[in-house]
């Protein structure tokens, strides 16, 4: 009987040992170029922690996992002879009980904590935070994302500025196939749609430069659909702001036909302001034909 329970013992103790190897492999994993597990905003931060507890959580199922097929393996080896082969488990009301509570209270404690994460990490929510939300648009091309910013009349291309410890609203749509913005140090991905409107809302919690891409294959040049998200304090970029605004570099609705043309790696490049209207007309454009419609009603009416 000894003998049995360390053989339980040392299994177990194995299985622990994998898991918690799986663990440190995870951390040293992390030790490279993963924004997701270094977040610099909070809504990445509160998505982070979000996949560590289902890590974590799923543990209480894995360890259990290991242990029995460790333990399985050993017991029925062919060469074992001297173990005993125990179908009385079959039927067993406290094994039972435990492998469907289990499951029962995982999936409660997931379902609630879903619940929770859905509303308060809704990309539409505003954040709360003491300084009001800034604003930018935000159109998705083939193959660049173009950034405008209608309260500072500046717009730039493959680059965006942004203040830290600032709500910043990113209102986006697409003038190309279907994309996906993405900056993983600040937050999840949202999809760029066509005549659509989505939004999702950020903040950077300190200065640095972030990646930013494309989470959805949009064809040829997509490999290349990248930009530089800067954050930096609110001084400087308002002196950022006012120097583009400053530039000799007009964007206007000839700029824009230009560049909604496909193009692969597009430099940056920072433009002031002429045309506002630029982001909803990306929308607009793609509901011609509803106009078009009433304009034909219109003229048969008057016949």
């Amino acid at each position: 009987m000894a003998k049995k329970s360390k053989k339980n013992i040392k299994g177990l103790a194995l299985a622990v040992f994998l898991v918690v190897f799986a663990i440190q492999v995870f951390y040293l994993l992390s030790g490279f170029d993963f924004p997701i597990l270094k977040p610099s905003g909070w809504v990445a931060e509160q998505q982070r922690n979000l996949i560590v507890f289902t890590i974590l959580l799923s543990l209480v199922v894995i360890i259990p996992v290991f242990y029995m097929l460790i333990r399985f393996v050993t017991k029925y080896d062919e060469k074992n002879a001297h173990e005993k082969y125990s179908p009385e488990l079959d039927g067993n009301t406290k094994i039972e009980f435990l492998w469907w509570t289990i499951p029962i209270v995982l999936m409660t404690i997931l379902g609630i904590v879903t619940f929770k994460t859905s509303h308060s990490l809704d990309p539409f929510k505003p954040l709360v935070n003491d300084t009001p939300a800034m604003t930018i648009q935000v159109v998705a091309l083939d193959w660049k994302w173009l950034f405008i910013y209608p309260e500072q009349k500046i717009a730039s291309v493959n680059y965006v500025k942004i203040p830290t410890n600032r709500p910043v609203e990113f209102k986006i749509t697409s003038d190309a196939p279907m994309n996906s913005f993405w900056i993983p140090d600040l937050g999840g991905q949202i999809y760029a749609m066509s005549g659509m409107s989505t939004e999702i809302n950020l903040i950077a919690d300190k200065s640095g430069e972030y990646k930013g891409s494309s989470a959805n294959l949009s064809g040829k040049g997509f490999a290349g659909m990248k930009f530089t998200t800067s954050a930096v304090n609110q001084m400087e970029f308002d002196r950022w702001a006012s120097e583009v605004a400053q530039s000799d570099k007009a964007f206007n609705s000839d700029m824009y036909e230009r560049l909604s043309k496909p193009s692969e790696n597009e430099p940056t490049a920072l433009y002031r302001l002429e045309d506002d209207k630029i982001f909803d007309n990306a929308i607009n454009k793609y509901m011609n034909h509803g106009s078009h419609s009433m304009t034909m009603t219109e003229r048969e009416e008057s016949h």
